[in-house]
């Protein structure tokens, strides 16, 4: 299971700054490929080997000059019932405000862990100032500068002592797992009405009460032949009103069905094609190393010519680079097309995640590969690689061992991921790839 931390906080205390720097935390391992879009809003941060959702509520109280103590206050709320952990900030060049004592008091009832975390800390007289936020009731206060990224590792080192480390699979367990799918997606692209329509039943919609359920709702799938734990995120309706809150509990809800699922069947909506709330879903998705299936709902409704569907994948395809070797299906939820290929295609791309390479298969086919285009030479030095494996772990993930490991760049590393996907079916599923000293 992933773990979520909210950043809470009145406006312009420097919610952002902060969320920005968490997030650039992991830049430098995974992201060396451009076009990842980094969303305002959400992101994934890795600190001491331990990786974990960030959610910057900022970005979902919208003109925040002029909010009210009660939008805050509601998107407080749901930070507490939605997330792992809360990172509570203030600012010390303005003292404790009324909304700030409001906001502790909110978070001094919750049972979920609070970093207080006192902002633009950047010398010894704002240190002694930032004391008199003890005040708030919390047992640790945290000072930091948002800005220059002083004192984050102090905060990092306490949120991530909470986070159970990453799984190493088992060899040797024998039980086929179930594969769990994910339908992802903003709200209104019909994530309910694919779900009504494979399990041939009307779902509940769950009630617009405060504090509906956290969990995401999972449905056991066992028909015609296919067998898969469905994962949905759309038991939510709320009011117009509330839309704010709708798309706060959208995004926190998809990034916890992500963290749950295998595959995430990514859900369009063929007339508003792929935007960059979507583009934002599907990268991170990738960066947590799931399956991807980008399903078009609502084709029905496409004026058609004969390359239609072709250039319509085409134009996915140029959102999604670097990553394309990706399934895309044309369906329709309410017209009941080519519904039972997106199980099927999940179910793929599950088999095609679970896949082991033997050693002997894998070095005989990619270091063919590699004598037929070295890698370039760097600073005079010829690359070798002498041998390749696969790691044990959840994401297909190759060492390749090398006499120079530090001087291969993205290129080339492209140039092998598209050889491993070439001769081995990786369709739909992330590769990471590794160069180790030999």
């Amino acid at each position: 299971m992933g773990y979520t931390v909210a950043i809470v906080g009145r406006p312009n205390v420097g919610k952002s700054t902060l969320f920005n720097r968490l997030i650039e935390q992991r830049k430098a391992i995974v992201d060396d490929e451009s076009g990842v879009t980094r969303d305002r809003q959400y992101g994934l941060s890795e600190w001491a080997g331990r990786t974990f959702n960030v959610v910057d509520t900022g970005g979902f109280v919208h003109n925040s000059d002029d909010v009210f103590e009660k939008e805050i206050r509601k998107q407080v709320k749901i930070a507490i019932n939605e997330a792992d952990a809360i990172i509570f900030m203030v600012d010390v060049t303005v003292g404790i405000t009324d909304l700030d004592e409001a906001m502790a008091h909110l978070l001094r009832l919750s049972k979920k862990p609070v970093f207080l975390v006192v902002n633009k800390v950047d010398n010894g007289q704002r240190a002694l100032e930032a004391t008199e936020f003890y005040s708030l009731g919390f047992n640790e206060i945290y000072t930091l500068s948002s800005i220059s990224g002083t004192g984050t590792g102090e905060l990092l080192d306490a949120l991530v002592a909470n986070i159970p480390q990453e799984v190493v699979i088992d060899e040797n367990t024998h039980v086929k797992p179930i594969p769990k799918l994910a339908i992802i997606g903003q709200p209104n692209v019909g994530k309910s009405s694919l779900l009504n329509a494979l399990l041939g039943q009307e779902r509940t919609i769950v009630s617009n009460v405060a504090g509906t359920t956290r969990d995401t709702i999972h449905t056991h799938y066992n028909l015609f032949n296919k067998e898969c734990i469905l994962i949905d995120t759309a038991g939510i309706r709320k009011k117009k009103s509330e839309k704010d809150d709708l798309e706060f509990y959208s995004v926190i809800r998809a990034i916890n069905a992500m963290d749950e699922a295998d595959v995430c069947l990514l859900l369009i909506d063929a007339q508003n094609g792929m935007n960059a709330q979507d583009v934002a879903l599907f990268s991170l998705a990738t960066r947590k190393g799931k399956g991807i299936v980008v399903v078009v709902n609502k084709w029905d409704l496409m004026e058609k010519s004969t390359h239609t569907a072709r250039d319509y994948e085409k134009k996915l395809k140029e959102k999604m680079a670097p990553f394309t070797d990706v399934p895309i299906l044309f369906v329709s939820a309410l017209e009941k097309t080519r519904l039972l290929k997106v199980l099927d295609t999940g179910i793929e791309v599950f088999e095609n995640k679970q896949q082991k390479i033997s050693t002997s298969k894998l070095n005989d086919v990619m270091l063919k590969a590699v004598e037929a285009y070295h890698a370039p030479v760097v600073r005079g030095h010829t690359v070798k690689i002498k041998y390749v494996t696969q790691l044990p772990t959840m994401v297909p993930s190759f060492a390749f061992f090398t006499n120079f490991p530090d001087d291969i760049k993205t290129p080339y590393k492209n140039y092998l991921e598209n050889q491993l996907r070439k001769h081995f079916n990786f369709r739909g599923v992330p590769i990471r790839i590794f160069f180790r000293k030999k």
